[in-house]
């Protein structure tokens, strides 16, 4: 299974097994020798950070890696059952001498939604940003959290 901007999507592995990752076709073709001197900016405004997302007892854990960035960037909402996380950097365009061969690195500005299930308490949701992780807390409902197994007597 894999996560898909926050949904659970199944995929077979006999149908994709022989083709090569799609970011593998991009960095092939990045590493062409025409593009050197021409790919300064490709990823400008589009990168997507990458997140993992832990379900403990009481809560959900999401990590996102945004380096760079400030808490003050970062806008989370939450709406129809949706907790989206987004931030956007103003760059000024200044001139420099230098020529990027390969940029990686240096969010411009991203967006992320994921669906939150009915057993999460969105009021209670909290963040915090700490050596370039975005960590979000997602508490779960009361009802929602395993409960201790308890012994009947019988009468």
């Amino acid at each position: 299974m894999l996560m898909n901007n926050g949904k659970v999507v199944q995929r077979d592995r006999n149908n994709y097994g022989t083709f090569p990752a799609w970011s593998s076709f991009i960095d092939n073709l990045l590493n062409e020798e025409f593009m050197v001197g021409k790919t300064g900016t490709y990823n400008r405004g589009i990168s997507i950070p990458k997140v993992n997302i832990q379900e403990t007892n009481e809560a959900y854990l999401l990590e996102m890696a945004v380096p760079g960035f400030k808490k003050a960037d970062f806008v989370l909402d939450v709406a129809n059952d949706e907790l989206s996380i987004s931030a956007d950097i103003k760059s000024e365009n200044s001139e420099t001498e230098s020529v990027f061969t390969r940029r990686e690195f240096g969010y411009d500005s991203f967006k992320r939604t994921f669906n939150l299930p009915d057993t999460v308490e969105s009021d209670g949701i909290k963040a915090k940003y700490n050596n370039g992780i975005l960590s979000v807390v997602i508490p779960k409902k009361e009802e929602a959290k395993p409960k201790a197994p308890r012994t009947i007597t019988i009468s």
